[in-house]
């Protein structure tokens, strides 16, 4: 549970590329987190699915090999690396939840090495180069956040990042700080505009930690995997959308930074967003579409 003595937390990112062995890439994984336990990290976030490449690049049924149960090898390892480390670790993996049945989801492990929680991805994007629907059901946990030795953590996963609702709910469950594991980049066509995909990418977290009064940090993996760069620039930023630290765009990077919690009580009391909300007036929000005409 959640210890009240702990008033500044620093958080750790790792922006990784991905191998072909996902053996390999969960080593790696290891190895990063240990190197950001030295640097001070007591939260750590590993990018969206880390154990392979992004493989929702093509729709191939036998690339469901590639996923686990929770628990299972992945989470065994990491819990045991938690609990050697005392630290919190999200852990964003491809699951075998039954025959059938996989989600893109991200567990949180605490710092006894125990599992306090898992986020299954709500939204799931269906566009070239990512062909996700086949692969991942859609998430049926809601926008929750799950008490850790270090804080209360929530975590939304890549495609989610863009829906304000996701954000806020989640905010709402008691979340101090917004995780965002994410695999996004983009083909050689769009080049000429990532420059602006980078900076709505970057705006709209932003958004969500002003809006909300919270710590928000965005893990995205990084280098060429058959038609996709990723762009790396995994950031962490706190309540009042100033960022803290950001990575490069070309290399694997462990990203480390101090937050301290008595921000969000000060950004909330000057920004009353959450106070002043229309909670009787949002009715509208549960249609698809308002259409004037229907």
């Amino acid at each position: 549970m959640t210890n009240p003595e702990y008033k500044t937390i620093t958080l750790g990112l790792i922006q990784s590329t991905c191998s072909l062995d996902p053996a390999q890439n969960l080593q790696d994984a290891i190895q990063a987190i240990t190197e950001a336990t030295e640097k001070g990290a007591q939260i750590v976030c590993l990018q969206e699915l880390f154990r392979s490449r992004y493989f929702c690049q093509k729709e191939d049924a036998e690339l469901f090999a590639l996923a686990e149960t929770i628990p299972g090898p992945s989470t065994e390892a990491l819990c045991k690396l938690a609990d050697k480390l005392k630290i919190v670790i999200i852990v964003p993996l491809f699951e075998k939840r039954t025959e059938g049945i996989y989600h893109n989801t991200a567990v949180v492990i605490d710092a006894d090495g125990s599992i306090v929680g898992k986020y299954r991805k709500m939204h799931i994007p269906d566009d070239p180069c990512f062909y996700e629907k086949l692969y991942f059901t859609q998430g049926d946990s809601g926008f929750r956040s799950f008490p850790t030795l270090y804080g209360r953590i929530g975590v939304i996963i890549c495609w989610d990042q863009w829906f304000p609702e996701a954000a806020r709910l989640t905010a709402l469950s008691g979340a101090q700080f917004l995780f965002y594991p994410t695999a996004i980049g983009f083909q050689q066509a769009d080049a000429p505009q990532v420059s602006q995909q980078i900076a709505a990418w970057e705006t709209v977290q932003k958004g969500h930690a002003i809006a909300n009064g919270v710590f928000l940090a965005a893990a995205n993996r990084v280098g060429t995997e058959d038609a996709l760069k990723f762009w790396g620039r995994s950031f962490i930023s706190n309540p009042f959308g100033e960022v803290l630290a950001q990575s490069g765009s070309d290399s694997p990077e462990v990203l480390i930074a101090e937050c301290d919690l008595a921000q969000i009580e000060i950004t909330r009391q000057n920004w009353p967003f959450l106070r002043d909300r229309r909670v009787d007036a949002y009715q509208g929000i549960t249609q698809i579409f308002n259409d004037p005409n229907d």
